[in-house]
Order: structure tokens, then C-alpha cells, then sequence
């Protein structure tokens, strides 16, 4: 009997490993198509002219009424998504999903502007390196992250506080703060981020309609790991050549 309970704990552990492995497979494989949706976006509105300029006026850069629609739209759709996230069938949830890819893209085409194409490669392979061994740490670590959860999102709300006053006080200083605090946050956020989607993975069917939905919000919330991460690291690493 005692050998029995064992073989059935451990025929539950296989199986919560197997459900684990199929959720982040499709979490990761959701989130690096947005990624490379958003950077293709990027760089066409970022590096053609005509394009930019629909965003932004190409005498003084400053964004158009489009282009500060297009800042604020990706915003809305998070709150889209996650208001109709219940009533939104996974198509529908995917429908928009990509359009927040491709919009964010279009967001972060400005990057061109100010670094050069060098510096952005360059970080943005920092970026990767740096959220795939957190990922993996995450993934593997059998450390409870939930206490440190907390801590990173009370951190979290302490950084946009601090950008919110930056935004009206221009410091250079507070800025470089900011930058650093919000590497480390993100840094963090990826680790404990896996780890809960991996343990959530591990209790559904990742190719019911739920499991689908629940994949594509997984994969939003390292989508936003991954680019906040870059945009910080970018006012370390960036440069104008």
C-alpha cells in the first residue's frame, strides 16, 4: 500500500512536470513572437522616414497626435485584456494581443532617434543574456520567490512614483537611479514571474481555451519583463555614436 501511494505521488509529479513544460513552452513561444512582432514594428517605423514622421514631427521629434495616441494605446489594451480576459475567447484574446505587439513596436521606434543602431543590438543581447539566465533560475529553483514577489512589486510602485516626480523634475541623477533600481527590479521580476508561471502551468491543460488564455497572459507579463528590462539597460548602454 505505502508503495502504491508513492508510484501515485510520483506518476503526479511527472504529470505536473509534463503540464509545466507544455504551459512555459507556449508561454516563451507566445512572447517571442510578440517580441520579434514589436521589433520588427520598431524598426521599420523607426528607420524609414515617411513612417516616423506620421509619429513624430521631423523637425523638432516631438510626438504627433497619432504618436501620442499610438504611447498610450498598448496601456488600453493591457486593460482590455485583462478587464475581457474571462469573456474573450483565445482567438479574440490573440487578436489583440498582436495588435499590443505591433503598437508597442511602433511606441519604441523612437529608440532609433535617440541611440544608434549599434548600442541597441548590443543591449538588447544584454537584455536577452540577462532574462534567459533569470528565466532559467526561475524555472529551476526550488526556492519559494513569493516573498520576494511582494517586495519587487512594492518596489515597483515606489519606481513609478519616483519617474512620475523625475518627469516634472528632470534630474539627471534621480534618472540614473531610477535606471539602476529598475534593472534590478525587472532583473527580479523575471525570475519570480517564471517561477509562478510554472507552478500555475503545472495545475491545467495548456491546450484547453483556458490553458491557451492563461499562456497568452503568461506570456504578456514576461513580454513586459523583458522590454522594461531593455529600456532601462538602454540608458546605461545606449549611445549616439
Amino acid at each position: 500500500m505505502r508503495n502504491q501511494i508513492i508510484d501515485n505521488q510520483e506518476n503526479q509529479g511527472y504529470l505536473a512536470a509534463d503540464l509545466s513544460r507544455t504551459f512555459m513552452a507556449n508561454v516563451f513561444s507566445y512572447m517571442f513572437v510578440a517580441l520579434a512582432l514589436s521589433g520588427l514594428a520598431a524598426y521599420i517605423f523607426g528607420t524609414i522616414p515617411g513612417l516616423m514622421s506620421i509619429l513624430r514631427s521631423p523637425e523638432t521629434y516631438s510626438p504627433t497626435i497619432l504618436g501620442w495616441i499610438i504611447v498610450f494605446a498598448p496601456l488600453g489594451l493591457v486593460f482590455l485584456m485583462s478587464a475581457r480576459f474571462q469573456k474573450f475567447t483565445f482567438p479574440n484574446l490573440l487578436a489583440v494581443f498582436v495588435l499590443f505587439s505591433v503598437i508597442m513596436g511602433m511606441s519604441l521606434s523612437s529608440i532609433f532617434i535617440m541611440y544608434s543602431m549599434g548600442s541597441i543590438a548590443i543591449t538588447f543581447l544584454v537584455t536577452a543574456g540577462t532574462f534567459g539566465v533569470m528565466a532559467v533560475l526561475g524555472y529551476t529553483t526550488s526556492t519559494d520567490l513569493t516573498k520576494f514577489g511582494s517586495i519587487l512589486y512594492m518596489a515597483l510602485i515606489g519606481l513609478i512614483i519616483a519617474m512620475v516626480v523625475n518627469w516634472f523634475a528632470e534630474s539627471s541623477t534621480l534618472e540614473y537611479i531610477i535606471s539602476g533600481a529598475g534593472v534590478l527590479i525587472f532583473t527580479g521580476l523575471t525570475a519570480y514571474d517564471t517561477q509562478k508561471l510554472k507552478n500555475k502551468g503545472a495545475q491545467m491543460d495548456a491546450n484547453s481555451d483556458h490553458g491557451k488564455k492563461e499562456s497568452l497572459k503568461g506570456a504578456l507579463s514576461l513580454y513586459l519583463d523583458f522590454i522594461n528590462l531593455f529600456l532601462f539597460l538602454l540608458r546605461f548602454l545606449g549611445s549616439r555614436d
